[in-house]
């Protein structure tokens, strides 16, 4: 098995359930650097990955569920939702009274109070969206219904898709550019290192990871990872809080 990157989701698989990393960790990702394999994370969070994932310990770095790729400053992929397709989904949403939010560059422009739900979310902006022009990284709704699913899947023109993945005790529903996705932001950054698909090892635990896995040459679920996640995973490796990601690399590596 010849991995030259390895690429794994944040929460719920490289985290663990208190969002640390821990050393033994830590020291397994810089020795596969060391060996000269790239290192890269792919996550639905925005500017709070950095937080959660120090810099040092990643070659490259993909947000938003792919909608933006980057290799240290430099940005080598980025699919946006423009501001002129985001508004009337927006301004729909929020008139049909659902908590909705643009995110972009780290900003949350939002119709209800970040804060009071994630309460490590300082940099909100309460919006009149009709005065709202910022193009999108990602749009997103806390816990939505059935019926707010619904409502939302009927908004979506032809070139964005919706997922919704596990957020904690709840779940997120997230909007994005149909080319905003882990694997194609993947394929951006492999081909600026000439890395091809079967030299990548993916770990994932939740609906969105589901296609970079599928992308991926190697795929590993992590024991906690939802069942459709490790229907499409050809390994399973220990779960996020026993160091899994870590654990089955070194098997490899031996």
């Amino acid at each position: 098995m010849k991995i030259k990157m390895i690429v794994t989701d944040l929460d719920g698989t490289l985290l663990k359930s208190d969002k640390s990393i821990s050393e033994y960790t830590k020291s397994v990702l810089r020795k596969c650097r060391d060996l000269g394999i790239k290192v890269a994370y792919a996550t639905g969070r925005g500017g709070s990955a950095k937080r959660v994932a120090p810099s040092e310990l990643f070659d490259g770095q993909i947000s938003m569920n792919g909608a933006v790729a980057k290799i240290g400053d430099e940005i080598v992929y980025k699919r946006l939702i423009l501001h002129r397709t985001a508004l009337p989904i927006l301004t729909a949403c929020d008139k049909h009274g659902i908590k909705i939010t643009s995110e972009n560059s780290g900003m949350h422009y939002s119709n209800f109070s970040v804060s009071d739900m994630w309460p490590q979310i300082t940099n909100f902006k309460i919006v009149d969206f009709l005065q709202h022009n910022i193009d999108a990284e990602k749009i997103y709704t806390p816990n939505p219904t059935a019926n707010d699913r619904l409502f939302i899947e009927q908004l979506l023109s032809d070139d964005l898709y919706f997922v919704v993945t596990t957020d904690g005790d709840g779940y997120l529903g997230q909007i994005m550019h149909k080319e905003a996705t882990k694997a194609k932001a993947i394929a951006a950054l492999a081909q600026h290192w000439g890395i091809t698909r079967s030299e990548i090892a993916a770990f994932g635990d939740d609906y969105n990871d589901i296609d970079m896995l599928q992308e991926c040459g190697i795929s590993i679920a992590v024991a906690n990872a939802i069942n459709d996640v490790k229907a499409v995973a050809e390994y399973i490796c220990d779960a996020n809080d026993n160091d899994g990601i870590a654990k089955w690399i070194v098997d490899v590596l031996a």
